[in-house]
């Protein structure tokens, strides 16, 4: 079942990309986006009409503050907030263009000039992130919606799995990728899908972030805009090769705690 969410630019279904052995991944399982601020009141009904039932947010505090997801109201989703502080630029940007106030122009020019490439950034991520990206995939090992915070997830709601952060392209792009290439997703299909994420935040949504930054006071250098807008496939790359060069993805996974049953489920769910 295909469905899409009014007012999102980067949701997707990750069922139909290759897997290296033959096959694909299960559609209806795994879901990717930017964040859900943008619903409109039609996508909120969209949402709630469809397989969804647990959400993973990278977002920081101050992020979901500023920009709360909007969710339906006529049925439980249950939502694991993971937060990742790696790649909150965004995130800050959009606080900014959303600001009321005079922004700290001093304090971020200080930060944006101490920002990394994409690709040093997704190897920080990962350095520091390997808890929260192996609870992401415990989450869609075994989805279920909750009756109550002290009740475990369980499989007997199976529901599909939204993961997003801000812009849906760097802290998600690399849990994604990650999680993908732990399943045997074909590598290059893993970079290819990484990458459309900056075709489809191209435009008012790009506009709109790229403003935030230049009200901080710093000047839109190519890299800048790069951080702040783009998907190269240099940058999932270098990410992917790191993993390879510690093991790989599964490994990854492990060493954040997923147990084997878990790992094995998650290819269960995701690759059948």
């Amino acid at each position: 079942m295909t469905i899409t969410l009014d007012g999102l630019q980067n949701f997707r279904d990750l069922g139909g990309l290759p897997l290296a052995t033959g096959g694909s991944v299960r559609s209806g399982v795994l879901y990717r986006s930017e964040g859900l601020i943008g619903l409109t009141d039609a996508g909120v009904a969209d949402l709630s009409a469809s397989p969804i039932g647990v959400i993973v947010d990278f977002r920081t505090p101050m992020e979901q503050a500023s920009a709360p997801d909007r969710l339906p109201a006529d049925r439980a989703v249950e939502v694991v907030e993971l937060s990742v502080l790696e790649g909150a630029l965004t995130g800050a940007a959009g606080a900014a263009a959303q600001a009321d106030g005079p922004v700290d122009t001093g304090m971020a020019k200080q930060i944006l000039a101490t920002l990394p490439r994409l690709g040093e950034l997704y190897v920080q991520m990962l350095e520091h992130g390997a808890p929260a990206f192996a609870e992401a995939a415990r989450r869609i090992a075994a989805p279920g919606l909750r009756q109550s915070l002290q009740d475990p997830v369980s499989d007997s709601h199976p529901a599909g799995v939204l993961v997003h952060c801000t812009a849906g392209k760097d802290r998600t792009g690399v849990a994604v990728a990650l999680i993908l290439d732990a399943v045997g997703v074909d590598r290059d299909a893993v970079v290819a899908d990484y990458a459309v994420s900056e075709r489809n935040l191209a435009g008012p949504w790009a506009d709109r972030m790229l403003a935030g930054i230049e009200q901080m006071g710093a000047p839109l250098t190519p890299e800048l805009r790069e951080l702040v807008t783009g998907t190269p496939p240099a940058a999932i790359e270098q990410a992917l090769a790191w993993l390879d060069e510690h093991g790989g993805a599964a490994a990854y996974l492990q060493s954040g705690g997923l147990t084997d049953a878990e790992l094995g489920a998650l290819r269960t769910r995701l690759a059948g």
